[in-house]
């Protein structure tokens, strides 16, 4: 990530213990933003503001321990964060979860409100707070980590994929709903080197990386970079979009195909 200034903002991002969340926040602090991390422990959320800070950032970095539904977890931090730094200019609905692996059909209700409690409600919960505390009257930016996997059907992940299609309809519902003031945007990862995604590279990663177009699968600071230039005033003109960062992946489905691995996180 190069060029843009975050020097005086201030974001939250939820999920930020380890992978995507962890680099979207360095990248974020290392524009100039103070970078709230949440967890749902606070020994994570710390150790990941330690290693934000360690990395020798322009803005500061805070652990807050949230569960992403837990509204009253989440309302703390929010108040928290506009308290210590006087404002709150960006939010990273990142926090997600996949605890349904299978045919939907054979999903159980438990796995089935687990999976939109956190993918969809969370982004809903953090966003609402975020506009009630700050956004509502100064502005601000959300971004939302979806998935291409929300854009296409795919086998054994389709309660997590129906999850993330929801997400990017509701980033154009929210876009529509917060203009002027807010925009909302989202990310759409392919394959991310992340222990969430591990399933799907682990054991065949030469296969994956020789069906993608750019020959390899993602990174987390792939995906930060997007995520952080969605928040800047680069992006200023921009609301309601969900930005694919995959390598390729939608473009080479059917050699994918043809090479038995998934494309999406």
């Amino acid at each position: 990530m190069t060029g843009l200034d975050l020097t005086g903002r201030t974001a939250i991002v939820t999920g930020a213990s380890r992978g995507i969340g962890l680099a979207v926040a360095r990248d974020l602090a290392a524009a100039g933003a103070n970078v709230v991390l949440t967890s749902r422990k606070q020994d994570a959320a710390d150790a990941a503001a330690a290693q934000v800070t360690a990395a020798g950032v322009r803005g500061t970095a805070l652990g807050v321990g949230a569960h992403a539904v837990d509204e009253d977890a989440a309302r703390r931090c929010v108040d928290l964060t506009v308290e210590r730094f006087g404002r709150l200019d960006i939010l990273v609905n990142n926090a997600g979860t996949n605890p349904a692996f299978g045919p939907v059909l054979a999903q159980d209700h438990a796995r089935f409100a687990k999976t939109f409690d956190v993918n969809l409600w969370g982004p809903v919960l953090w966003t609402s707070l975020a506009v009630q505390a700050w956004m509502g009257e100064h502005g601000g930016a959300v971004v939302n980590t979806a998935s291409i996997g929300g854009m296409a059907p795919e086998a054994n992940i389709g309660l997590y994929n129906a999850s993330k299609a929801a997400l990017i309809h509701l980033t154009r519902q929210l876009a529509l709903e917060l203009a002027p003031r807010v925009r909302v945007n989202a990310v759409a990862p392919g394959v991310v080197r992340t222990r969430l995604a591990e399933a799907l590279w682990k054991d065949h990663e030469d296969r994956l990386e020789a069906a993608l177009p750019l020959g390899r699968i993602g990174e987390p600071a792939d995906i930060a970079s997007a995520v952080a230039f969605l928040a800047s005033d680069a992006a200023s003109w921009i609301t309601g979009e969900t930005l694919v960062v995959d390598g390729g992946a939608m473009l080479g489905t059917a050699a994918a195909a043809e090479a038995g691995v998934a494309v999406a996180p």
